[in-house]
């Protein structure tokens, strides 16, 4: 591995709309000793939402005694998210993906979730299974604050 270590925190919650927030501000907290900029902070706060409202409201219909998983790894300046439910699963993850589509437009959802993840990260990775549930892949590589010296 290069001489770098990988750091790690994993945070398991109920499938409620109103753990959204802390799962976006835990995910946040823990990236902070990578001392990322306001920028790149505020990019994954929106994702970490993003993922979390797809899976209370698309994985588990909001349904709130369902399970999801959020895994934040850390290496080097690469930060992984992964993000979990064992919810319905996405019958057409390519589908699922294109601008605008929505599978629920009775609650005007945007449609926009997956797009604002691929626009805000590095790589976006959607492995689904009906009836099985969805994980979500989100890296990110943070710009270095790492002041150089002049001489």
């Amino acid at each position: 591995m290069n001489g770098v270590h990988k750091n790690f925190m994993e945070l398991t919650f109920a499938s409620r709309s109103e753990n959204e927030s802390f799962a976006r501000v835990a995910v946040a907290s823990f990236i902070s000793q990578l001392d990322p900029t306001m920028e790149e902070l505020t990019d994954i706060k929106t994702v970490v939402s993003e993922a979390v409202t797809n899976a209370v409201i698309h994985g588990y219909e909001e349904r709130t005694d369902g399970i999801i998983t959020i895994r934040t790894e850390i290496e080097g300046q690469k930060v992984s998210i992964e993000i979990s439910d064992r919810g319905l699963g996405i019958d057409d993850v390519e589908e699922a993906r294109q601008p605008l589509y929505t599978s629920k437009p009775e609650l005007e959802r945007s449609g926009m979730g997956f797009t604002i993840m691929e626009n805000f990260m590095d790589e976006v990775e959607i492995v689904s299974q009906a009836g099985k549930g969805t994980r979500v892949r989100l890296v990110k590589v943070l710009k270095t604050h790492q002041h150089t010296i002049r001489n």
